[in-house]
């Protein structure tokens, strides 16, 4: 105990200290929300991983479908290391940092109203993000109880939302992005260790990776049609292919439409880091995110069918680490924090400024000072925060069945709404602005319609519709985005009266005449 004890203290006191150390560059609002736009690859790369895997992937999504795949829940974190990761990078980082200083933005919503020339899309996105990034903040904590109860028994879990919610609003106030940064930095270092010792010892237990593998392949997997699938949670796709594919695309390519991952390209610093942070982002991913999910593969190892319909999957983690030494499960502990306080700290930034710069500037018609928009934007971190702390206590001490699926749902909703318009924002000059207000409804229509299907079992009557499209909420999110891909451009084609003016100007960033060095250019 006074070993997980000082851990934590020394975590804690780091984190607050790096907070208090970054407040010279929170000074106004560019500083305070994009680390003036002058930050190296090594942050940024981190950041960005940092605040893709959190305590969610760890305990719930490891746990859930290294249970359903077996080791070939592998293939969502390869997925989420080479499309969510490498491909984000390779296709949206030069693009987004180039077009967004261009248009002087610093929102995903304030992005959509320059780039196509609407207040109205500004506010409707800002009230996308508000309603469904609430939510998504508060699952985060979740993934805390199981681990937090494992190691500190007969203490309240709320306890730990409350410390956890304090601290990240301290250096998220005080700091801003760097401090963010910085943090998300040390803490993917955690990260990036304790996955390491983790797999080691999960292994450890079997007797290796060999003898892993083989009472693995022991265990009978049933494939969707029922039918027995000797050996299927070894094999290297497992028993449901389709399934998997599913969530390969929803946890990696929905990155591209999340307002607080594209939002790291907007501060990072010039052509060099782009480079090194694509490399530096996707090593990070293989070992965060692959780690994570190979852990899950094993999970029938440790438990049983009945413990897991009794308890769920977020117990499958904690059980596989229990009976392991205490500084491992210390180590844990500070993984989980790190995991869940990065991710937070994204959202509630990017939450926080949105609804400042987006929602409450507009409407003080130009109004408020660069103090004042500071002192507002803090206030709604500190909002965010207490309201997102409160959803993850109740959800936890009631189960309220809404809070649940409505977390289930924001991730879909988010990237239904907005990976198309913005995706197609940089690269194409006619997308017009009917097309992405058919995203942004379509998007969030989808969702809601998953949402109520959840809520109340209603079901449409047609097997494609209810067995592939709206199964889960995680086929309706792949829906949702793939459809938005196709209807933009179709809607633009039908629509092109509606495209905004100036689109050449805006698309002139991109052919600006720049001077290198001969290493970064061979020349004529």
């Amino acid at each position: 105990m006074i070993l997980k004890l000082a851990l934590l203290v020394v975590f804690f006191a780091v984190t607050v200290g790096v907070g208090v150390y970054c407040r010279k560059k929170a000074t106004d609002v560019n500083g305070f929300v994009l680390g003036g736009r002058a930050v190296g690859p090594w942050l940024t790369a981190f950041a960005f991983g940092t605040s893709y895997f959190s305590a969610v992937i760890f305990v719930g999504y490891a746990g859930q479908f290294g249970w359903n795949f077996g080791v070939a829940s592998t293939w969502i974190g390869l997925g989420n290391a080479f499309i969510g990761s490498l491909m984000a990078w390779v296709v949206l980082g030069r693009r987004t940092r180039l077009m967004t200083q261009k248009l002087d933005s610093r929102t995903m919503p304030d992005f959509f109203e320059l780039r196509y020339k609407s207040k109205g899309l500004k506010l409707l996105a800002s009230v996308i993000v508000f309603v469904f990034l609430i939510p998504y903040t508060a699952s985060l904590f979740n993934g805390l109880s199981r681990l937090f109860e494992m190691a500190f028994p007969g203490v309240d879990y709320a306890v730990c939302v409350i410390v956890m919610a304090v601290l990240t609003g301290i250096y998220v106030i005080v700091g801003g992005y760097m401090a963010t940064a910085v943090n998300d930095f040390i803490q993917g270092l955690i990260m990036l260790g304790g996955i390491v010792a983790v797999i080691a010892a999960v292994l450890s237990k079997n007797g290796g990776l060999t003898s892993s593998l083989v009472a693995l392949a022991e265990k009978e997997a049933a494939t969707p049609a029922g039918e027995s699938f000797a050996g299927g949670f070894a094999s290297f796709l497992g028993p449901d292919p389709f399934f998997l594919l599913v969530v390969v695309l929803l946890t990696s390519l929905g990155t591209w439409g999340l307002p607080q991952m594209v939002g790291k390209f907007y501060a990072i610093k010039d052509e060099a880091a782009v480079r090194k942070g694509t490399i530096i982002s996707t090593v990070f991913a293989i070992i965060v995110a692959g780690g994570c999910y190979f852990i899950g593969g094993f999970g029938r190892l440790f438990t049983t069918p009945e413990f897991v319909a009794a308890n769920g999957f977020d117990a499958i983690i904690p059980t596989m680490l229990e009976g392991m030494p205490d500084l491992l499960i210390a180590i844990v502990l500070v993984l989980v924090l790190s995991a869940s306080m990065s991710t937070l700290s994204s959202l509630v930034l990017t939450s926080g400024s949105t609804i400042t710069l987006d929602l409450i500037g507009p409407a003080m018609k130009g109004k408020m000072t660069e103090k004042k928009k500071m002192l507002v934007m803090r206030v709604m971190i500190a909002i965010f925060i207490v309201i997102s702390a409160v959803i993850a206590i109740v959800q936890a001490k009631s189960k309220v069945v809404f809070i649940a699926q409505l977390m289930g749902v924001s991730w879909g909703a988010l990237a239904g709404a907005f990976l198309a318009p913005f995706l197609y924002g940089l690269f194409h000059k006619k997308v017009s602005r009917a097309s992405v207000y058919v995203s942004f409804v379509c998007g969030v229509a989808i969702s809601l319609v998953q949402l109520v299907k959840s809520l109340t079992g209603f079901a449409f009557g047609v097997d494609f519709l209810d067995g592939v499209l709206f199964k889960t909420s995680l086929h309706s999110g792949v829906f949702a985005m793939l459809l938005g891909l196709v209807l933009v451009p179709l809607v633009s084609l039908l629509t092109r009266k509606s495209c905004p003016d100036g689109v050449e100007e805006m698309f002139s960033c991109y052919d600006e005449k720049v001077v290198s060095s001969a290493k970064e250019s061979l020349g004529e």
